[in-house]
């Protein structure tokens, strides 16, 4: 009984492949849209070929990563669409001998008849229709039949009502397919040139010639899913020089596009970088800041580390979520100054970027004096701010500090409230210079 099964079963699917159409092997037309999420939303049209009576339509090699539920598939009007099956047959001993039963095959380099098979072990018939036990391993393959899909496919189980030609329309969602931004910020004295890269990340188990991209900045809603994804190698490639087209922008739903102004190949388990964003001679400021502790419980001393800062105030482009990594150039050579992740920003909205911590401006705290009470917290703060550059710099100095009704605060210093709780005082440091003041805190309990 189970060899009958098995000889139906490989009939069957014999007699599918001789009613399939013919699909091309590579689209007419294509597009890519990458995603934040880490999807992508395929666009193909394909040449089709059908003859009346065809059951299926096969598309071979689609990517491994394809969210079959996402497919939205448009086919001629004289075509009904029954059902569709996601099918990849991987190559085994086993599946072989199964597409081969009632097939010619070799063996010791005579052709016989593959009648049935257990695995290991298998019935043929020769020339003389003598029926021979033979191990497996011992067959030889002329060819790989056409029932046995090797690669991911999509099979579309059709009628088809009369022959035609025609161009069929398909959209599919993908995984392991992302993108990001990466920006380079060149400083010349109180100006940057900004550089903006598109990284692709291609893992999705296809590769993609000669395709229209876009990418999509901004984070779309979906239902979570929970799959594991496999680790990949990749290469990495530069596609694009100086001199190509710059990719164009257009705000849409609330997200923000970016359209490839030329045709991309991206090849599976590979990193494709894009130019997209050029700025040039963008005004700059630094800046340096530090924050102590709050004096009303600081009962000894404590050094803090200055902050550096590069402020832009604007961009008349909006910027997607990466990360800005700051060079200068010192002699011929460019230094990392430091980098900084930005999330999704509007256009015309201020940057701040994190460079690191200055080498030469410290910030020492030393308590001069406490006058605490049971109702009040009472503290006198002697702050040294020391700068041993060449040049003079304007530090920031932000001091927590718990505001209420009751909170009295004593110094020669002007000072203003920031972020709600905290301090601000611009002190301006000469260079090679020391600025020492104290300050007077009392707040109630």
């Amino acid at each position: 009984m189970q060899k009958l099964s098995l000889l139906s079963t490989s009939l069957l699917l014999l007699s599918s492949s001789l009613f399939s159409s013919t699909l091309s092997t590579n689209p007419t037309s294509s597009s890519l849209i990458v995603y934040n999420g880490g999807i992508g939303l395929v666009h193909e049209e394909k040449k089709l070929s059908i003859k009346k009576g065809d059951k299926q339509i096969v598309y071979k090699g689609v990517a491994s990563s394809i969210e079959t539920d996402s497919v939205n598939v448009v086919l001629p009007k004289s075509v009904t669409l029954y059902s569709q099956q996601y099918r990849f047959d991987k190559l085994t001993m086993f599946k072989l001998l199964d597409a081969h039963i009632g097939k010619k095959v070799k063996v010791k380099n005579q052709e016989v008849q593959l009648l049935s098979h257990n695995g290991s072990n298998a019935l043929v018939k020769d020339a003389k229709s003598e029926i021979i036990s033979v191990h497996s391993k011992d067959i030889i393959f002329k060819t790989i039949p056409e029932s046995l899909i090797t690669k991911p496919s999509l099979v579309w189980n059709i009628d088809a009502k009369k022959s035609i030609d025609a161009k069929m329309d398909i959209d599919y969602l993908i995984s392991n397919l992302s993108w990001k931004s990466d920006y380079i910020l060149n400083l010349h004295g109180n100006k940057a040139n900004l550089t903006g890269w598109i990284t692709i990340n291609n893992r999705s188990g296809k590769a993609y010639k000669d395709t229209n991209l876009h990418v999509l900045a901004g984070d779309i809603n979906r239902v979570k899913k929970t799959e594991p994804r496999p680790s990949y190698r990749y290469k990495q490639v530069m596609s694009v020089m100086d001199s190509a087209p710059e990719v164009t922008h257009k705000a849409y739903e609330g997200y923000h596009f970016y359209t490839i102004p030329f045709k991309v190949n991206l090849a599976n388990n590979e990193k494709t970088q894009i130019k997209f964003i050029t700025q040039n001679d963008i005004e700059i400021k630094r800046r340096y800041s530090a924050t102590t502790s709050n004096p009303l419980y600081l009962h000894s001393k404590k050094k803090h580390s200055v902050t550096q800062f590069i402020d832009i105030k604007k961009l008349p482009l909006p910027l997607p979520k990466g990360i800005v990594r700051t060079y200068s150039k010192l002699n011929s050579s460019n230094i990392l100054l430091g980098e900084s992740s930005i999330s999704h920003t509007p256009k015309n909205t201020p940057i701040n970027l994190t460079l690191g911590k200055n080498f030469d401006i410290k910030v020492k705290e030393t308590t001069q004096k406490r006058s605490d009470s049971k109702k009040y917290l009472s503290s006198t703060i002697l702050y040294t701010l020391k700068n041993t550059s060449d040049k003079k710099k304007t530090l920031e100095l932000l001091i927590p500090f718990n505001k209420n009704d009751t909170s009295t605060i004593e110094t020669s210093k002007k000072y203003k409230f920031k972020q709600g709780n905290k301090l601000s005082f611009k002190i301006i440091l000469d260079a090679n210079k020391t600025e020492v003041f104290q300050i007077s805190f009392r707040s109630k309990r």
